[in-house]
């Protein structure tokens, strides 16, 4: 049996000022979602345990150590629309580490072409208002034709009118309104998936029209710089781990690493206990006045308490979609920009890491490519001699100077759960964060947040959670995030 300590927190009070005196939260689950949450009851007073199963902090955004390389599970972006995200980087004090394009620009080399060789096209806005901003790119785009880009012209005005709050909108795939709207399938593939895809994991066809109308609203038809895009300087657990547990740290939370919650129960008495599991037969009874599960859907609904949730098996129907990562070393240059994304071609964005690993310190000469892979359902079961049989001639297509480079180190990282899939219908399955028994929220990018599986919708979530949580106890709370002009 599971021997548990209990750590009791004191009856709720406040002091002059409105602040709670003695109140416990625990919050579940250490990615984006749940330190953001932990980190907002703390400010607001609260006495906060975090818990998480995993050695680190950052869910499915992390970094790891392979030989003298640090590596990301994955390349993550943001935009500056992201304005939630944008303040979790301030919180943490590490917005100078992920900085943003001064101005949207996105090279696109398309191997498709008739000649055999690339051709490179470019996405970026000008200094002018929506949705002037993108005309000029548009009209010059090269693997569109004449009629093709105006084409995206009149289906972007059809978007920017669609009414986000329409609940008919999730139920209609974004493929089937595209093409109803003269989208041609090169359309498609060279514009709305290219941005479509790397956003939602998922191709047109297969994703709410919702979700796609409210990435390219907000994206690029909100403000003229809301789709520039910001990453990661820095490998991501510096950002998502180490200067979020410092952060964590200064804020007085408690951070339980290789915990996890086995069990939450409300006693007739009032609050929550949450029993955890540190190891064989070790455990701990935590009560608290307020819980925040901050876990994926399938690990929510296990630990949800009888009639949390009035369908709680609906989260069972939120399904998954996987996002594949391959990692190439080669003996010298072949990228000269940061990065790109490819058209004809099985690769998709390819990004320059070799700063951020630490590879260019010790091989100046060497360079290091991420591949991010997002949709990867034909890819992510194959074997590792498969891929790179099959991507290595793909980026010596897509980059001459690769065709004479030696690659010194290939490997692959799979996230076969990497975000919710954006099917249509998805919406009406997403939960608020508000549940029905008084004091447990629930946070993570797959609530009813209005956005995809991202970064964005992980703070945002948690955002919500904390702010339903003060709510619910009485106590003020002002959202900390701005939707200010971008």
């Amino acid at each position: 049996m599971t021997e548990r300590t209990t750590t009791r927190p004191d009856r709720l009070r406040t002091d002059q000022a409105g602040r709670p005196v003695g109140a416990a939260a625990v919050v579940i689950g250490g990615g984006l979602a749940g330190v953001t949450a932990a980190l907002e009851l703390a400010a607001a007073g609260l006495r906060v345990t975090l818990l998480e199963g995993r050695p680190r902090l950052g869910g499915l955004a992390f970094s790891f150590r392979r030989g003298e390389l640090t590596v990301d599970n994955g390349q993550h972006v943001y935009l500056r629309c992201c304005t939630a995200y944008r303040w979790f980087l301030d919180r943490i004090g590490g917005a100078h580490l992920a900085p943003v394009q001064d101005r949207l620009d996105v090279p696109v080399l398309d191997v498709g072409h008739p000649s055999g060789r690339p051709r490179l096209g470019r996405l970026r806005r000008a200094a002018l208002p929506v949705p002037l901003h993108l005309a000029a790119s548009l009209a010059t785009y090269p693997h569109l034709s004449l009629a093709e880009r105006a084409s995206v012209g009149r289906a972007a005005l059809a978007l920017r009118a669609l009414d986000l709050a329409d609940p008919a909108l999730d139920g209609t795939d974004f493929g089937t309104w595209l093409r109803r709207r003269g989208q041609s399938p090169r359309t498609i593939e060279a514009l709305w998936d290219l941005v479509g895809v790397a956003t939602l994991n998922a191709t047109a066809e297969r994703s709410s029209l919702a979700l796609a109308a409210m990435v390219f609203k907000t994206g690029l038809l909100s403000e003229p710089g809301a789709a520039d895009i910001g990453w990661a300087r820095v490998p991501l657990g510096e950002l998502h781990d180490t200067m979020a547990r410092a952060a964590l740290d200064a804020a007085g939370v408690r951070v339980a690493l290789r915990t996890r919650a086995t069990r939450i129960a409300r006693p007739a008495d009032g609050g929550w206990q949450v029993d955890t599991e540190t190891g064989p037969g070790k455990g701990e009874r935590l009560e608290a006045d307020t819980v925040v599960l901050a876990v994926p859907q399938r690990e929510t609904h296990a630990l949800l308490p009888e009639g949390a949730l009035d369908e709680p098996d609906r989260l069972l129907g939120i399904d998954t979609a996987p996002i594949l990562n391959l990692h190439v070393v080669y003996d010298r240059k072949v990228l000269r920009q940061p990065f790109f994304t490819a058209l004809g071609s099985p690769v998709q964005w390819v990004f320059d890491r070799t700063d951020s690993s630490g590879l260019a310190a010790r091989d100046k000469a060497a360079q290091y490519l991420a591949v991010s892979q997002s949709a990867a359902q034909d890819d992510i079961d194959r074997p590792v001699a498969e891929l790179r049989e099959r991507y290595l001639p793909e980026l010596a297509r897509l980059l001459p100077a690769a065709r004479t480079a030696r690659v010194t180190d290939f490997f692959v990282t799979r996230e076969r759960t990497a975000t919710f899939a954006p099917t249509p219908g998805v919406g009406r399955l997403r939960p608020d964060a508000p549940t029905n028994a008084p004091g447990l929220y629930l946070a993570g990018a797959w609530t009813a947040t209005g956005w995809p599986a991202t970064m964005e919708s992980a703070v945002r979530s948690g955002l919500a959670a904390a702010g339903a949580a003060l709510l619910g106890l009485g106590l003020p709370h002002r959202s900390p995030l701005r939707e200010a002009a971008v």
